[in-house]
């Protein structure tokens, strides 16, 4: 299995939040939504953003009931979101480059990582080839939940472009 680079967990982690940002509405390759001459109107601007922040909200509460943990925000968010990368790419992380991919020090990423093996979504093994290092991966519950949870948020956007149409 290959190891990322701490380059390379800052790039997927650019590359997650583009995704993230697609998936509420905010990202440049969707279709932008019909615009009215009245500018005050269904299509308008305004309408636009409150519909995406709308869809953002709507994201951030299915997270929180589908993981049923109000921890899963921010960095460690951020890390559950490399680690299922990762494992879709057949390729493993330590505990620096998730720290350093969640922009947090080391110290606090452990703590983190602590939190999702607590959570039964992670869990931490010495690397063989350098024993030195921590490798995390999901665990199959982590990364079955993780796969539902963005079924979930297929049909939610489904729906919300249904809604928007």
């Amino acid at each position: 299995m290959q190891q990322f680079s701490n380059q390379e967990v800052a790039e997927l982690k650019s590359r997650i939040d583009e995704i993230h940002g697609l998936l509420a509405g905010r990202g440049g390759e969707l279709p932008a939504p019909p615009t009215y001459r009245n500018g005050g109107g269904e299509g308008s601007p305004q309408t636009a953003l409150l519909n995406q922040l709308s869809f953002s909200i709507q994201i951030r509460r299915i997270r929180r009931s589908h993981f049923g943990s109000a921890e899963l925000a921010g960095p460690i968010w951020d890390m559950m979101l490399d680690l299922m990368l990762a494992e879709s790419h057949g390729r493993a992380l330590s505990a620096s480059d998730l720290a350093t991919g969640a922009g947090v020090p080391l110290s606090s990423g452990l703590r983190m990582i602590s939190t999702l093996e607590r959570l039964g979504l992670a869990q931490r093994s010495i690397d063989e080839r350098d024993r030195r290092r921590t490798i995390v991966r999901l665990t199959t519950s982590g990364a079955e939940h993780m796969a539902a949870y963005f079924e979930k948020i297929g049909v939610a956007w489904q729906n919300n472009q249904t809604l928007a149409a």
